[in-house]
Protein backbone atom coordinates (compact mmCIF):
# COMPACT_ATOMS: atom_id res chain seq x y z
CA UNK A 1 0.00 0.00 0.00
CA UNK A 2 3.07 2.30 -0.11
CA UNK A 3 4.11 2.20 -3.30
CA UNK A 4 4.01 5.80 -4.31
CA UNK A 5 6.12 6.96 -1.27
CA UNK A 6 8.85 7.20 -3.15
CA UNK A 7 6.94 10.31 -5.15
CA UNK A 8 6.74 12.41 -2.35
CA UNK A 9 8.26 15.60 -2.08
CA UNK A 10 9.13 18.18 -5.27
CA UNK A 11 10.09 17.05 -8.36
CA UNK A 12 11.23 18.68 -11.98
CA UNK A 13 8.89 17.13 -14.76
CA UNK A 14 10.59 16.93 -18.30
CA UNK A 15 7.09 16.68 -20.30
CA UNK A 16 6.75 15.26 -23.83
CA UNK A 17 3.88 14.70 -25.41
CA UNK A 18 1.81 14.26 -29.13
CA UNK A 19 0.25 16.97 -30.34
CA UNK A 20 -2.63 14.63 -31.27
CA UNK A 21 -2.73 11.30 -28.98
CA UNK A 22 -4.12 9.14 -31.41
CA UNK A 23 -1.84 9.94 -34.30
CA UNK A 24 1.40 8.09 -34.29
CA UNK A 25 2.97 10.28 -36.90
CA UNK A 26 1.84 13.49 -35.04
CA UNK A 27 4.61 15.99 -33.37
CA UNK A 28 5.75 16.01 -29.84
CA UNK A 29 6.36 18.60 -27.49
CA UNK A 30 8.34 19.38 -24.93
CA UNK A 31 7.67 21.53 -21.94
CA UNK A 32 8.96 21.66 -18.34
CA UNK A 33 6.69 20.59 -15.04
CA UNK A 34 7.43 21.00 -11.45
CA UNK A 35 5.42 18.66 -9.37
CA UNK A 36 4.43 18.70 -5.69
CA UNK A 37 3.78 15.17 -4.07
CA UNK A 38 2.13 14.63 -0.62
CA UNK A 39 1.12 10.99 1.25
CA UNK A 40 -1.86 10.25 3.09
CA UNK A 41 -3.92 7.32 5.12
CA UNK A 42 -0.43 6.41 6.19
CA UNK A 43 0.31 5.59 2.44
CA UNK A 44 -3.17 4.41 1.01
CA UNK A 45 -3.32 7.55 -0.47
CA UNK A 46 -1.22 10.01 -2.70
CA UNK A 47 -2.05 13.80 -4.14
CA UNK A 48 0.68 15.47 -6.55
CA UNK A 49 -0.21 18.51 -8.26
CA UNK A 50 2.05 19.42 -11.27
CA UNK A 51 2.02 22.75 -12.91
CA UNK A 52 3.01 23.92 -16.08
CA UNK A 53 4.65 26.83 -16.36
CA UNK A 54 5.03 27.74 -19.96
CA UNK A 55 1.06 26.27 -20.83
CA UNK A 56 -0.15 28.27 -17.71
CA UNK A 57 -2.27 25.15 -16.94
CA UNK A 58 -1.94 22.46 -13.82
CA UNK A 59 -2.88 19.08 -13.35
CA UNK A 60 -3.26 16.95 -10.06
CA UNK A 61 -3.74 13.27 -9.65
CA UNK A 62 -5.41 11.34 -6.50
CA UNK A 63 -4.12 7.93 -5.75
CA UNK A 64 -6.38 5.82 -3.23
CA UNK A 65 -5.04 2.30 -2.41
CA UNK A 66 -8.17 0.12 -2.10
CA UNK A 67 -6.70 -2.99 0.27
CA UNK A 68 -9.52 -5.65 -0.64
CA UNK A 69 -8.41 -5.51 -4.42
CA UNK A 70 -5.01 -4.76 -3.34
CA UNK A 71 -5.09 -1.80 -6.39
CA UNK A 72 -4.72 1.34 -6.90
CA UNK A 73 -7.21 4.02 -8.32
CA UNK A 74 -5.66 6.61 -10.00
CA UNK A 75 -8.08 10.24 -10.74
CA UNK A 76 -6.33 13.05 -13.18
CA UNK A 77 -7.82 16.58 -13.30
CA UNK A 78 -7.09 19.63 -15.27
CA UNK A 79 -7.09 22.61 -14.15
CA UNK A 80 -8.13 23.80 -17.84
CA UNK A 81 -11.16 21.72 -17.38
CA UNK A 82 -11.82 21.05 -14.04
CA UNK A 83 -13.46 17.55 -15.13
CA UNK A 84 -12.39 14.62 -13.36
CA UNK A 85 -11.34 11.96 -15.46
CA UNK A 86 -12.04 8.44 -15.23
CA UNK A 87 -9.70 6.36 -12.82
CA UNK A 88 -7.25 4.06 -14.21
CA UNK A 89 -6.30 1.21 -11.54
CA UNK A 90 -3.79 -1.41 -11.24
CA UNK A 91 -0.98 -2.09 -9.23
CA UNK A 92 2.78 -2.39 -8.83
CA UNK A 93 4.75 -5.79 -9.67
CA UNK A 94 8.56 -5.98 -9.47
CA UNK A 95 8.82 -2.13 -8.98
CA UNK A 96 6.72 -1.32 -12.34
CA UNK A 97 3.69 -0.01 -11.66
CA UNK A 98 0.67 -0.30 -14.61
CA UNK A 99 -2.91 0.99 -14.88
CA UNK A 100 -5.34 0.84 -17.42
CA UNK A 101 -8.58 2.47 -17.50
CA UNK A 102 -11.72 3.18 -20.10
CA UNK A 103 -11.99 7.12 -21.21
CA UNK A 104 -12.47 8.62 -24.60
CA UNK A 105 -10.49 11.32 -26.27
CA UNK A 106 -11.56 13.33 -28.90
CA UNK A 107 -14.99 11.54 -28.80
CA UNK A 108 -13.65 8.48 -29.23
CA UNK A 109 -13.79 5.47 -26.95
CA UNK A 110 -10.06 4.60 -25.59
CA UNK A 111 -7.90 2.92 -23.50
CA UNK A 112 -5.59 4.09 -21.20
CA UNK A 113 -2.28 2.78 -19.90
CA UNK A 114 -0.29 4.49 -17.25
CA UNK A 115 3.32 2.95 -16.50
CA UNK A 116 5.54 3.84 -13.69
CA UNK A 117 8.80 2.61 -13.95
CA UNK A 118 12.83 3.37 -13.73
CA UNK A 119 11.76 4.39 -10.04
CA UNK A 120 15.20 5.50 -8.26
CA UNK A 121 15.20 7.75 -4.89
CA UNK A 122 15.72 10.85 -7.13
CA UNK A 123 13.91 9.51 -10.57
CA UNK A 124 11.09 7.99 -12.32
CA UNK A 125 9.45 7.43 -15.53
CA UNK A 126 5.84 7.70 -16.15
CA UNK A 127 4.69 6.94 -19.39
CA UNK A 128 0.69 7.25 -20.79
CA UNK A 129 -0.83 5.19 -23.77
CA UNK A 130 -3.92 4.81 -25.58
CA UNK A 131 -5.32 1.95 -27.31
CA UNK A 132 -8.41 2.10 -29.90
CA UNK A 133 -8.53 -1.78 -30.12
CA UNK A 134 -8.80 -2.84 -26.61
CA UNK A 135 -5.66 -2.95 -25.85
CA UNK A 136 -4.22 -4.96 -28.55
CA UNK A 137 -2.12 -2.26 -29.93
CA UNK A 138 -0.76 0.83 -27.95
CA UNK A 139 0.64 4.17 -28.93
CA UNK A 140 2.55 6.04 -26.08
CA UNK A 141 1.44 10.24 -26.11
CA UNK A 142 2.86 11.52 -23.07
CA UNK A 143 6.17 10.75 -21.15
CA UNK A 144 7.19 12.34 -17.78
CA UNK A 145 10.77 12.01 -16.46
CA UNK A 146 10.75 13.43 -13.10
CA UNK A 147 14.20 14.15 -10.98
CA UNK A 148 14.14 14.91 -8.09
CA UNK A 149 14.52 18.04 -6.51
CA UNK A 150 17.21 18.76 -3.83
Amino acid sequence: MNDFDFFTGTWDVANRRRTDFLDAGSAWEEFPGVSTASRHFGGGAHFDEVVFPTLGSAGLTLRLYDPAREQWSLYWSSSRTGVLFPPVTGRFTDGIGIFHGEDHYDGKPVTARFVWSEISADSALWEQAFSTDGGSTWLSNWTMRLTRRP
